[in-house]
């Protein structure tokens, strides 16, 4: 039972000797343990009277009263521009957090080119107006593919997305799509540099399971993310074993990051399911199944039949069981769905990357053995908590999986959590959800059903929604930034404001490029015009307009009904944009949109970030066949 509390606990020690040698990978055990009998690791708490991590509070609220305050006068300057005074709302802005979908490198890069449309630091965002908004946000959330671009971001020190993608041509080499995540040398499994990297993945497992802690198919799956990812992977020494290409680089390890001490980065949250040990499902889940998240200071679930989280506050008899890209793998370790051992199969992969991926697990089966090959396995931390309600309470293990396996695609459960008190959530939502792999909500209205039938002790509720996925297209709010929950019926409001911020077909009626993240980025910061194809040069100033009107809320004396005191320029950008559930909105009014995907369009790279061209050599061709890369599978 030490070594399984320790193994989680183990998120909390940094140790000089990680990141220098692929063998880093292994938790070091056998560490001197605390006194479990006289100290509580596990924090717990109801549903109705939460607490968030200590840690995560004092970051949250150093980072709103400093770089936040001033990101809003950057952002908005004096309000004027808006029609407000932004002095009045000094002390009271908004508390926003972002979340990125999974959906593999699909997701990854919409998740960049999203993000690149809100950042600061991109001259053309911010001219846009919209760039600031990622600077102002509190938090984070990724899962799956969002996962990957959350964790990417922190082990990079928070660059400029361009300069993470592609590359800065210094310290940063880019993503290096090119090279396939599990056949980087090309389809021969048997190559010389193939046999060369799975050597090298290979060895880093098995140093893991050698320690006695159980290993998966999510562990290969861990190590090629952290080869792109993470940051000590370069083309040249790709094949060789001339870096640690990220073992050892510990979650718990973001506070020492320099874009965190000094407060710029939002504060990151990654999502996983659980499938409980009484249910060996290898379908999707219901909506039951436990939900956790993992941070730089805590494993936990808000959900309240949980309602617990182990604090990394205390040395621990295991280190290094929190490798980053462990932590991303178990985001998206999606095998329980899709692995088929009686036809060696993946479903959904490319043969190839199959091929890759499998013969990389039957060679580890070979020399270790796995408690269970298709799912991340976790020691539980929370054995015998909350006896009558948690459903791996009696559970030695937990089988954690991809964090959209109950149909929750978009990592929102973490912002709506009541204790952490947001005031706008920005789902940047990349799903694939139709036939042509556009979003139509569904993930939106899976999360809303959770949180009504499960969650409404535990979490705000969702702000008004079309009914069903068919009502998502038939309004255009899949094809066009809306706001939902623009005019709350209370004060405080009952619900966050919600601007939900789809990938969409390019607004001006251009056919969409598979590859092609252009418009992705220019429907980011462009907005749209009803009943014509072309963008918004208001819409900077809309997105500003949303973000900051909860803050009119907390002003004495209040306001209400909501429109009291609205200006008239955002009541004008509220009209345009706002879902009004008694008036919705029309498909007629985003015409033109083409929904299927043409051949790919390379040159559509070079116009995503202007200030990038020198920096997309060896980005570009990647780009190009991204979509045939073992994570399109997924």
């Amino acid at each position: 039972m030490q070594l399984l509390i320790g193994t989680l606990l183990g998120l909390l020690v940094a140790s000089a000797a990680f990141e220098n040698s692929i063998t880093d990978y292994a938790p070091i055990v056998n560490i001197d343990c605390p006194d479990f009998s006289t100290t509580e690791f596990v924090r717990e708490w109801t549903a109705t009277n939460q607490t968030v991590n200590p840690n995560e509070q004092e970051y949250v609220d150093t980072r709103i009263n400093t770089t936040i305050a001033a990101a809003w006068i950057d952002w908005i300057g004096d309000g004027s521009q808006i029609g407000y005074n932004a002095s009045s709302f000094t002390g009271i802005f908004p508390k926003i957090g972002l979340a990125i979908p999974g959906g593999g490198l699909r997701a990854a890069q919409f998740g960049a080119a999203a993000l690149s449309g809100i950042d600061a630091r991109n001259e053309s965002a911010k001219s846009a107006g919209t760039g600031g908004l990622l600077q102002v946000s509190s938090y984070l959330s990724g899962l799956s593919g969002g996962s990957w671009i959350t964790g990417s971001l922190l082990f990079n020190d928070f660059p400029p997305l361009g300069d993470l993608v592609f590359g800065n041509g210094g310290n940063l080499t880019g993503w290096l799509l090119d090279l396939d995540f599990a056949l980087p040398d090309g389809d021969d499994v048997f190559s010389e540099y193939n046999q060369y990297f799975f050597g090298s993945i290979l060895y880093s497992i098995m140093a893991k399971a050698n320690t006695g802690i159980d290993t998966s198919i999510t562990d290969p799956w861990a190590r090629m993310i952290s080869y792109h990812f993470l940051n000590q992977t370069s083309r040249s020494n790709f094949f060789t074993n001339d870096s640690a290409h990220g073992a050892g680089q510990l979650w718990h390890n973001i506070p020492t990051i320099p874009a965190w001490q000094q407060h710029l980065t939002p504060f990151p949250i990654l999502v996983t399911d659980s499938r409980p040990q009484s249910l060996n499902a290898t379908t999707s889940l219901t909506l039951d199944p436990t939900v956790y998240e993992i941070t730089p200071f805590e494993f936990a679930s808000y959900d309240p039949d949980l309602s617990a989280g182990l604090p990394i506050n205390a040395s621990a008899c295991v280190i290094g069981f929190d490798q980053a890209g462990f932590m991303m793998g178990t985001s998206a370790s999606l095998f329980n769905q899709i692995l088929d051992f009686a036809h060696n199969t993946l479903q959904g992969f490319d043969s190839s990357d199959s091929n890759g991926l499998l013969y990389v697990l039957s060679q580890q089966l070979s020399e270790v053995r796995t408690r269970a090959d298709d799912v991340a396995n976790w020691p539980n931390p929370f054995q015998q908590v909350k006896t009558s309600t948690y459903d791996d309470t009696n559970s030695t293990w937990l089988s954690l999986i991809d964090g959209a396996s109950n149909g929750e695609n978009i990592p929102l459960g973490p912002l709506f959590v009541r204790e952490r008190a947001l005031d706008v959530i920005v789902p940047l939502d990349g799903s694939a959800d139709d036939p042509n792999n556009w979003p139509n909500g569904t993930g939106m209205l899976v999360s809303a059903l959770r949180q009504s039938t499960l969650l409404e002790a535990s979490h705000q509720q969702f702000p008004p929604l079309p009914q069903n996925a068919q009502a998502f297209i038939a309004t255009g709010t899949r094809e066009r930034a809306t706001f939902f929950g623009c005019d709350p019926t209370q004060n405080p409001p009952e619900y966050p404001l919600v601007i939900y911020i789809p990938n969409m077909p390019p607004f001006n009626g251009d056919a969409p490029a598979a590859n092609d993240i252009r418009p992705v980025y220019n429907n980011t910061i462009s907005g749209f015009v009803p009943n014509t194809n072309d963008a918004d040069p208001n819409f900077g100033k809309c997105l500003q307009c949303a973000a900051v009107d909860r803050a009119r809320y907390k002003l004495s004396p209040t306001v209400f009904p909501p429109t009291l005191n609205r200006s008239d320029f955002c009541q004008t950008c509220f009209t345009q944009y706002c879902f009004d559930p008694e008036n919705p909105p029309s498909l007629s009014e985003v015409p033109n949109r083409q929904q299927t995907f043409v051949d790919p369009d390379p040159t559509g790279l070079v116009d995503f970030l202007e200030e990038n061209e020198t920096k997309l050599i060896g980005g570009v061709v990647g780009l190009v066949v991204f979509i045939v890369l073992l994570v399109g599978g997924l």
